[in-house]
């Protein structure tokens, strides 16, 4: 920046102005130079601190894995093979970044994509609560993993055979339920986890979850929504386990705080003990209208569970007022879906409340481990199963009658539901559209907000427009805003209606 000096002498007696002027004005320039250095250098250590944080995560989780290997005790860590699903090579640099969200290539026609740097899941921010977690694996404590869903408001990166938890949202090179197995897996080891799936995923999730045993793989022949998959999985672990107590846990949310996440898990156990239905409520960090919400009751007094409390009830997904009414209060927290309890509480409950489906599984797990007679069952019993969400089956009426508990959580949580979401979980310059994928292939001029995907591999160039959705596949291209994300399901609908399943 500069500034005019005229060289003429003031008369005589008189002090020219830009002696005053100019020192002043420089100065000025100056301090403003150092401030955006200063500004600057404060990014820069940011970005590498986020950058360390998740190097020294990764080294936590090699460590920490590799002493339960040499302490073995005879259980699964001593003797069985650990492959790309149990332990993530440490990356080479944190900021390698993958460039395609595709982990399985071959089921999206003619993408291409370039080798990914393996990332475990993030420790998020350690979260430190009252709640003392010691030893991390919880005797007896089964996580069931529902993969359903085809994630169709982020359609058309997610799709019916290759759905949102099969995709790395995060480029982090690691898909949705790859992390959830690497977040859980410290609570239960392979042994205890299982995973609820239909037949059209089953080949991807073995491809991306090598370490999930044969028997742990429970593969549902058709959507019946989450009551029926988390109760086939509790009926046939409560055969094998009679004192069974069950974790259900959706494959393709996105958790950031493990630390915080596994001490509200095992505070949970410590409730579901008690023989409650025990939810994990999380702390709303904005009136949300695409969440249920969860209305804190007294607290229970549970010495091992100082946190947990009654649920009061549970609320719909309410309008903007009334969210921000909820939250103005402080006793509401919102509903993600998780459930603890015993197998055969869960199986009480659903025999109180809905005994045809409870009889019907009942039905299906006596004959589980018989694959014929197994086979029989499911298809003569399935289809006649009613579809209904775990919340109305009964959590709701259970509720009703001071059977279900909540442990407010502190962890950071989001269910991804849409584009907009999506885009508030990616890095951004600032003024600049986030990007899921290879950053080079999107040029922008004057542009803010917004989500571009590069799916194709041609270059997207956008100038004047803020806040869209750009999602450009090999076979189809969606443009929206951020706004009216939500409503891109009603696009599949459409697309469904004029004949173009084989896209959806």
């Amino acid at each position: 920046m500069s500034f005019p000096y005229s060289s003429a002498a003031p008369p005589a007696g008189q002090v020219s102005s830009s002696e005053n002027a100019l020192p002043v004005e420089y100065m000025f320039t100056q301090i403003m130079g150092a401030v955006q250095k200063s500004q600057a250098e404060i990014s820069d250590l940011r970005q590498e601190c986020a950058d360390l944080r998740l190097a020294n995560a990764s080294l936590e989780r090699q460590i920490r894995e590799g002493f339960q290997q040499q302490n073995g005790n005879g259980n699964y860590y001593a003797s069985s093979r650990i492959g790309s699903g149990f332990v993530t090579p440490v990356p080479g640099s944190p900021q390698l970044r993958a460039k395609s969200p595709f982990l399985s290539p071959h089921s999206i026609p003619s993408l291409v994509t370039t080798p990914t740097s393996h990332f475990p899941s993030p420790l998020g921010d350690n979260a430190v609560t009252p709640f003392q977690l010691g030893v991390r694996d919880i005797p007896g404590f089964y996580v069931v993993i529902p993969a359903g869903g085809a994630g169709t408001r982020l359609w058309p990166l997610s799709r019916e055979e290759h759905p949102k938890f099969l995709l790395d949202l995060t480029l982090k090179g690691r898909s949705l339920i790859q992390a959830t197995w690497d977040r859980l897996l410290p609570l239960s080891s392979p042994l205890r986890t299982t995973v609820v799936a239909g037949p059209g995923h089953v080949k991807s999730i073995r491809e991306q979850l090598p370490d999930l045993l044969a028997h742990n793989l429970i593969c549902e022949p058709g959507p019946k929504d989450s009551m029926a998959a988390i109760g086939l999985a509790a009926a046939v672990l409560a055969k094998r386990d009679s004192n069974a107590v069950i974790g259900s846990f959706a494959a393709d949310h996105m958790i950031s705080g493990d630390d915080a996440f596994l001490s509200a898990v095992a505070e949970a156990v410590e409730v579901a003990k008690k023989d409650y239905l025990v939810t994990i409520g999380i702390a709303p960090s904005h009136p949300s209208t695409g969440f249920g919400y969860i209305r804190l009751g007294n607290k229970l007094g549970i010495k091992e569970a100082p946190n947990a409390r009654l649920v009061s009830s549970f609320k719909e997904k309410p309008d903007a007022r009334t969210a921000a009414a909820y939250i103005g209060t402080g006793n509401y927290r919102w509903n993600a879906g998780m459930f603890v309890t015993k197998a055969t509480v869960l199986l009480d409950l659903l025999k109180e409340y809905k005994p045809e489906l409870h009889d019907g599984l009942q039905k299906i797990a006596a004959v589980w481990h018989d694959e014929a007679l197994r086979q029989t069952a499911l298809n003569e019993i399935w289809p006649e199963l009613e579809k209904i969400p775990i919340d109305n089956a009964v959590a709701e009426p259970a509720a009703a009658e001071g059977k279900v508990a909540v442990v407010p959580a502190t962890f950071g949580w989001d269910d991804v539901g849409d584009f907009s979401s999506l885009a508030d979980l990616l890095p951004a310059e600032s003024n600049q559209p986030r990007v899921l994928g290879d950053s080079s292939l999107v040029l922008t001029e004057q542009v803010a907000g917004g989500i571009v995907v590069p799916g194709s591999g041609r270059l997207i160039t956008c100038l004047g427009v803020d806040d869209l959705v750009i999602v450009d596949m090999p076979d189809t291209l969606l443009v929206t805003t951020r706004a009216r994300s939500q409503e891109v399901k009603r696009l599949v609908k459409k697309c469904r209606d004029a004949g173009w399943k084989q896209l959806l």
